[in-house]
């Protein structure tokens, strides 16, 4: 697809979303550095909330499970929001707060002139990814990615996972057919055979085999790394010093529960995977040892290195123009991950 008919097709797909760019660029335009020079209060404020997104109820269940001090602030609510298409919009219409997403969402709400900062960074060494196949295909490798139709979300970790994939194996972006999808509709367009290859995250991927590779559907691995998985929030919402202190209230606890999950991988099996995603504990015993050791890096060289070079891949395909990663961080609350936890899960 031409790269002018795909941003066309997923940026453009009503008239509202050019209204939304218009607003948000007049948002993003906004003075922002008085906010941001600004520390941090170490009590949040009575009566503060957050709205915050906890994906299929991960983050919730991680506070449960781990007996983790309460929070000194209200959650007004949880979301059930993971999809940084669906996060960003969400942060537009002022329903969400504060989302944990990888690194590319930042990136498009950028582009798309919305102005959201990075607050908490924890970084993955190992593919959260791989790629599936439809059923009956004769894909086997990367290598065979060559003329077929790939899904691919440009504001998802998923599409930089592809991206990065195609660059190592020295695909051009016009060898391929990208097919514009947002993540959650990547199942239905392999099941129908949309798409031949869709990138899945490790945990979907067993439920997915066991429909259909009988029918000759498959997986093949990738050592491409989404390498940052982060929280972020509006600027907007940074701009409040109550909800700015709240955030930084809940970013240890954010960290610790990650920790905990992994220090338990048994409790964790069975009380998410298997009681409220439906896997077999054999399938969820092979997705906890996939798993990433929680990093929270005391400072964010490597994570703004990394996002700068992802910013350039899309810049690079025509997906977004270059800027400066930079302005994505707020640095007040750099530190703050890697001071809750112990030091091995900070190097």
């Amino acid at each position: 697809m031409h790269r002018r008919l795909f941003l066309t097709s997923l940026l453009g797909a009503s008239a509202a979303v050019t209204g939304l760019a218009g607003c948000a660029k007049g948002a993003a335009s906004a003075d922002t550095a008085g906010a941001a020079a600004k520390p941090l209060t170490d009590e949040v404020p009575a009566g503060t909330s957050l709205k915050i997104a906890s994906y299929q109820g991960q983050q919730q269940l991680q506070f449960r499970l781990a007996k983790l001090p309460k929070l000194p602030f209200t959650v007004s609510s949880w979301l059930n929001i993971g999809a940084g298409p669906d996060v960003i919009n969400a942060f537009r219409a002022g329903s969400l707060d504060l989302a944990n997403n990888a690194g590319i969402p930042p990136i498009q709400a950028h582009y798309q002139g919305f102005a959201a900062k990075i607050v908490a960074i924890d970084l993955t060494r190992k593919p959260n990814y791989l790629f599936a196949t439809k059923p009956g295909s004769d894909v086997h490798t990367v290598d065979d990615f060559k003329g077929k139709r790939l899904a691919f979300s440009q504001g998802q970790a998923q599409g930089v996972v592809l991206l990065r994939a195609l660059k190592k194996a020295g695909l051009a972006y016009d060898e391929v057919k990208l097919v514009p999808l947002t993540s959650n509709q990547f199942l239905t367009a392999l099941q129908s055979g949309q798409v031949d290859v869709a990138p899945l995250a490790n945990n979907q991927a067993p439920a997915y085999l066991k429909q259909y590779e009988a029918k000759g559907a498959r997986t093949i691995p990738t050592d491409v790394v989404d390498l940052l998985n982060l929280l972020w929030a509006p600027q907007s919402v940074l701009n409040d010093p109550a909800k700015a202190s709240a955030i930084a209230a809940y970013i240890p606890q954010w960290a610790r529960g990650q920790v905990w999950q992994y220090e338990h991988p048994d409790v964790w099996n069975e009380e998410f995977y298997v009681k409220t995603q439906n896997l077999t504990l054999e399938q969820a015993r092979g997705i906890t040892r996939l798993a990433n050791k929680p990093l929270f890096p005391p400072g964010w060289d490597e994570a703004i290195t990394w996002e700068q070079e992802t910013a350039d891949l899309l810049a690079e395909g025509g997906f977004v123009k270059k800027f400066d990663v930079s302005s994505l961080f707020d640095h007040r609350f750099e530190s703050i991950a890697a001071k809750a936890v112990p030091e091995e899960y900070r190097k």
